[in-house]
């Protein structure tokens, strides 16, 4: 008997069924995204939601943090709001011991709190420079270092940072953000490789061009300058990038100490 075809997708029931089966591949695991109250953050919380992870939502503006929580919870799923400044060691730690105290483990970790503070180099004040410093980079030491000593004793999990291409290749304007962004790929790396004993992978994706309210920002010009040079065609999508952390999340990965970039071509 030849197999039925679902016509939008061109596979079997069967695969279909199949793949059903695997969409539960972080069923029970809890996961804290930084950042998590929109934008990217929120697609890779809404992700691992979708695969059954019990998901933190930590984000400095409580409100936002309370209402995505909210939102999440909505569909089914379980996700708990724990408001943070990643800047500040104090709000770090009683995030963590909020988590522990309700779900008693972390199995993933992925730091995406983020901001920008553009300007050409001999333009640019230290106070941009150190905003940026501090919480592209430095927030990414300080929660990850009080997560990997709960992940050491559990001798598992998964830590994804979420980089640049501009950290990768460098960007006129950005110097702050691509040093803080090539700072966090070498913390990466470095992690893999000291924690990798204890089955525990760190990797990172690297977001192009990606639609958010921080690329609408810079006005339609520049957003369609931009868009000619992807030979994709079209910015990325918050769901693009989550589409990356998740492979980097998902259970028994050979794959650590590893920068995926997610930029439609744009450096080929």
């Amino acid at each position: 008997m030849s197999q039925q075809i679902l016509p939008t997708f061109g596979i079997s029931i069967e695969q279909e069924s199949k793949r059903g089966l695997l969409m539960s591949r972080l069923a029970d695991k809890v996961a804290i995204v930084t950042g998590s109250g929109r934008g990217i953050g929120k697609s890779i919380a809404m992700a691992f939601l979708r695969e059954g992870a019990k998901v933190v939502i930590s984000d400095i503006n409580e409100q936002l943090c309370n209402s995505t929580a909210e939102e999440l919870r909505s569909t089914g799923g379980e996700a708990f709001s724990a408001p943070c400044n990643v800047t500040v060691s104090e709000t770090i730690e009683k995030m963590v011991e909020e988590v522990m105290n309700k779900y008693g483990r972390i199995d993933i970790l992925v730091n995406n709190a983020g901001i920008t503070r553009d300007d050409l180099f001999m333009r640019m004040t230290e106070q941009q420079w150190q905003a940026v410093i501090d919480t592209n980079l430095t927030s990414a030491f300080k929660v990850t270092k009080p997560v990997l000593k709960v992940m050491s004793k559990q001798r598992s999990g998964r830590i994804i940072n979420i980089a640049s291409t501009t950290g990768v290749h460098g960007n006129p304007g950005q110097i702050n953000y691509a040093a803080a962004k090539a700072g966090l790929i070498g913390l990466t790396k470095t992690i893999a490789l000291e924690y990798a004993s204890r089955n525990i992978t760190s990797n990172a994706v690297a977001p192009g061009f990606i639609d958010t309210d921080m690329t609408r920002a810079l006005g339609e010009e520049k957003i369609s300058k931009v868009t000619e040079r992807i030979p994709l065609g079209r910015m990325g999508t918050p769901d693009d990038i989550a589409e990356a952390v998740l492979f980097f999340a998902g259970p028994g990965s050979y794959v650590t100490g590893q920068v995926l970039e997610v930029n439609g071509g744009l450096y080929t």
